[in-house]
């Protein structure tokens, strides 16, 4: 009887532990990852709809591979995958690997010694073991993810290396075929591990852009968010890095980066980057959003502003919150620097999924917008970006 007991018992972890690893992931994404939207939807009328049909959409963030979902597949939660993209009609779209997280994360100040959260999500997730200790391999574990997924689905997802995969993408697009062009990017440069030889690692996966810093300091320098405070700028090995990029061709995200850091990247006379997912500080007063001057300083070196969807940095959880926002960087950059950013899957709430985007239309039209300016803020801003910054070939 006893060993019977035992049994049982053992049968009853085993279930248990089972139920755990199989639950416990997408129970983590729905509570970090909610969507906001009435259960009816936002309405969009016919004339933003049909405007909506014609746009080529472009999105600089979506951080879907953290969650170890098959991406081909819809979901029943988060904000994107390859089905609702395409719903969405989304032609480019920025895929980030988030591969460290400081406990108790805030916009004020992080450590980097602080115990990590991705570690534990990557053991319940089960992902691979050379994957739970290594930030590299937590990059390049996510990044294998992604090609599988384009190896499976070529129809319908295609990975963006070069300019020529672009144009490929566009002109499949133009041809009537609903593909998605995946680009492959870092929340932060600290899959580097310090290492320069590392970068062409990450490049050789197929890696484009890479965030200098996410929510604490690292080998690169100071973050937004970091202990250095605003006076953390690049260390030089974070200009070794830049330079390193620049040389290939790989987009300079500072969306987490420290003013300081920001004003060292800019002092580099050929560099050009973007701010990724951000809102406008006077549109919105939030500690995530820089200083409007540096936002600035950014555009005018042909950077991009990617305006996100979420209500720390545009001030609201509804569609014209967003185009509120973007109207503020519009008046602060002019319409050729902005772009989208919408953070989606990143641990934040936002009003639509990627199938839902023409309520974002909806609101611009709502907003004042021209269709020529939607077209550009939508996607062919960022669209025209990535042609001139890509790799050739």
């Amino acid at each position: 009887m006893r060993k019977r007991i035992l049994a049982g018992i053992a049968i009853l972890f085993v279930l248990a532990a089972g139920a755990f690893f199989i639950l416990a992931p997408g129970y983590v994404e729905r509570a970090l990852n909610p969507l906001r939207m009435p259960a009816q939807g936002w309405p969009v009328t016919e004339r933003a709809q049909a405007l909506h049909d014609r746009l080529a959409i472009a999105d600089w963030h979506s951080d879907a591979l953290l969650w170890d979902r098959d991406i081909l597949d819809r979901a029943d939660r988060g904000h994107t995958d390859v089905p609702r993209l395409l719903d969405g009609n989304v032609a480019v779209q920025v895929f980030t690997t988030v591969t460290k997280s400081p406990r108790g994360q805030n916009y004020d100040q992080n450590s980097a010694e602080a115990p990590d959260n991705i570690t534990p999500l990557f053991m319940g997730q089960l992902r691979p073991v050379r994957s739970w200790f290594s930030l590299r391999e937590r990059a390049l574990v996510q990044a294998e993810a992604l090609a599988r997924a384009a190896e499976d689905a070529p129809d319908r997802l295609r990975l963006i290396r070069t300019r020529d995969d672009l144009q490929a993408v566009l002109d499949a697009r133009a041809g009537g075929r609903r593909v998605l062009g995946a680009v492959l990017g870092s929340e932060g440069a600290h899959p580097l591990e310090g290492d320069i030889a590392n970068l062409d690692v990450l490049y050789d996966a197929g890696f484009r852009l890479l965030g200098l810093t996410h929510f604490f300091d690292n080998e690169l320098g100071g973050s937004l968010h970091g202990e250095g405070g605003t006076g953390a700028g690049l260390s030089d090995f974070g200009r070794q890095v830049v330079d390193g990029m620049i040389a290939r061709g790989m987009v300079i995200d500072l969306a987490h980066a420290s003013p300081r850091m920001v004003q060292d990247v800019l002092a580099i006379s050929v560099s050009r980057p973007i701010l990724s997912h951000t809102g406008i500080r006077s549109h919105c007063g939030s500690r995530r959003n820089l200083d409007d001057d540096l936002i600035r300083s950014i555009a005018a070196k042909g950077g991009m502003i990617g305006l996100g969807f979420w209500a720390d940095v545009v001030c609201g959880e509804t569609p014209s919150d967003i185009a509120g926002a973007i109207v503020a960087a519009i008046a602060l950059v002019g319409e050729d620097q902005v772009t989208l950013g919408s953070d989606y899957d990143g641990s934040v709430g936002v009003p639509f999924d990627a199938a839902n985007l023409a309520a974002l239309t909806q609101a611009l039209l709502d907003a004042g917008l021209t269709d020529a300016q939607i077209t550009k803020i939508m996607g062919t801003n960022m669209i025209r970006y990535l042609s001139e910054t890509l790799p050739e070939g």
